[in-house]
């Protein structure tokens, strides 16, 4: 197995700090806004970018952490931590959409004066702002589920400040107060969809499930179409972290076949094929197989 542990969210750790001073500046500007224009969508969006705010920095802190060299005790370091901060920031994101949602069905009975040209003003500055934010994350998200996750908390708040942007336009020009409740109930129901996408991917992550993109019988294939192999078993496939997938496997060998060569075979296998940078693989003959069938039995 190769010993490096660099994971793709700290090759973009740089994007994250960029996007969390932008994070920052949108949740001062909305928090002023709701209050100037008396705006339950400009404070729901508000709401939303806090809880962005936070998870991208306990993101930021995670790939810190990660990247913390490995111990006797901790082989793989801290890499794990950046799933966890993954995790926290979807359930995060269920609760402050639930809560919003709750807040608008509140007011829509009693709808408040709105000052329509202030809150268009605060939202357009929200919308500008995540969308430069969205850039930044849109090409490195794919590569690992902390930046992922950052991604659709911005992806959220862009959505969030054009409903905003919509909702204000709305009251400006036909006067219907209750288009801010209804903006309000669509940024928290923007929340919900994608942030149970998140968490069931770093669910799947903790439960050592196969990473996503890895299929089992395509590895297998590989393995056993190296030189020498005959058989293998107790294939297991599994990530640390984004980026780091693991696979172990017993493999049955033929009675002449090198074991370097085999080994060897494998390893580039799995590393060009699969991007499997850390392997390991227990060599068998065909007697030790059925001596473990025996022992098992």
């Amino acid at each position: 197995m190769g010993d490096g542990h660099g994971s793709a969210a700290a090759r973009h750790r740089w994007r994250l700090a960029a996007v969390l001073a932008l994070s920052t500046t949108v949740l001062a500007v909305e928090v002023a806004g709701a209050a100037v224009a008396n705006s339950l969508a400009l404070l729901a969006d508000a709401g939303h970018v806090l809880t962005d705010v936070v998870g991208v920095a306990l993101a930021l802190a995670a790939i810190g952490l990660a990247q913390r060299a490995p111990s006797s005790r901790r082989t793989f370091g801290y890499l794990r931590l950046e799933v966890l901060a993954a995790a926290g920031n979807a359930v995060m994101l269920l609760l402050i959409g639930g809560v919003v949602v709750f807040e608008a069905w509140r007011r829509l009975s009693a709808p408040p004066d709105i000052a329509s040209g202030a809150m268009l003003a605060f939202a357009l500055v929200g919308l500008v702002v995540n969308g430069v934010s969205a850039l930044l994350l849109h090409d490195a998200q794919a590569e690992s589920l902390n930046l992922r996750g950052a991604y659709l908390e911005v992806l959220g708040d862009l959505a969030g400040s054009g409903a905003v942007v919509a909702a204000a336009a709305v009251i400006a020009l036909a006067g219907w107060t209750w288009a801010d409740v209804v903006a309000s109930v669509a940024v928290g129901l923007l929340i919900l969809p994608r942030t149970a996408s998140l968490l069931r991917d770093a669910t799947n992550v903790l439960l050592e499930g196969v990473p996503r993109g890895v299929d089992m019988e395509a590895v297998r294939e590989h393995v056993l179409d190296a030189p020498g192999v005959v058989d293998c078993h107790d294939l297991h496939a599994w990530a640390i972290t984004s980026g780091v997938n693991v696979v172990s496997a017993h493999v049955v060998i033929a009675p002449d076949a090198e074991a370097p060569r085999v080994l060897d075979a494998l390893a580039t296998c799995l590393a060009d094929d699969f991007d499997i940078a850390h392997s390991t693989f227990q060599l068998e003959t065909v007697d030790r197989r059925r001596l473990g069938e025996r022992v098992h039995a």
